[in-house]
């Protein structure tokens, strides 16, 4: 019996196949399991974390936002019943003298405007004004020193020893 035999060309390129697999498969895993890969997955999950809780982060501000916002509506709403329960309670209370209304107030005057005697009043002063330009002011340099000419003073003689 013959048994079948390959010739040496097909177990050469077998041979070089399994070589290239092999060395493609070894560049794979050690890519894979150097301390620069490893380094780099590491940096990639703590990327990925903090722009997850950031999401989370801006999800948590939009969603108090939104609940500040029905709560300011429904403050709105609570004063507008309350102002309505005041305004009809006042026009069935006070019998006909209700609520005043814009058209009595047009002719009033406001007790909360400052009269015109008033209005122009000056602060108090810091400093004393001048009472004419020639004079000195209280800021000026010279302002309550009096210069007087020094009379000359002879110099006491010198003692003989």
């Amino acid at each position: 019996m013959e048994s079948p035999e390959y010739s040496q060309a097909i177990l050469i390129a077998a041979a070089v196949g399994a070589l290239v697999v092999g060395i493609v498969a070894g560049l794979l895993l050690g890519r894979r399991s150097s301390p620069a890969s490893q380094k780099y997955r590491e940096v990639e999950r703590k990327l990925d974390q903090v722009l997850q809780d950031k999401k989370a982060y801006e999800d948590e501000v939009v969603e108090h936002f939104s609940d500040t916002a029905k709560l300011l509506n429904n403050l709105t709403e609570s004063y507008r019943d309350v102002h309505n329960h005041l305004a009809k309670g006042a026009a069935t209370l006070c019998q006909g003298e209700g609520p005043v209304s814009l058209e009595r107030l047009e002719g009033a005057d406001d007790p909360a405007e400052i009269p015109a005697h008033l209005a122009d009043i000056q602060p108090p002063l810091d400093y004393a004004p001048k009472s004419s330009p020639d004079e000195t002011g209280m800021l000026n340099e010279e302002f309550g020193l009096e210069r007087k000419a020094a009379a000359a003073t002879p110099e006491p003689a010198a003692e003989k020893a």
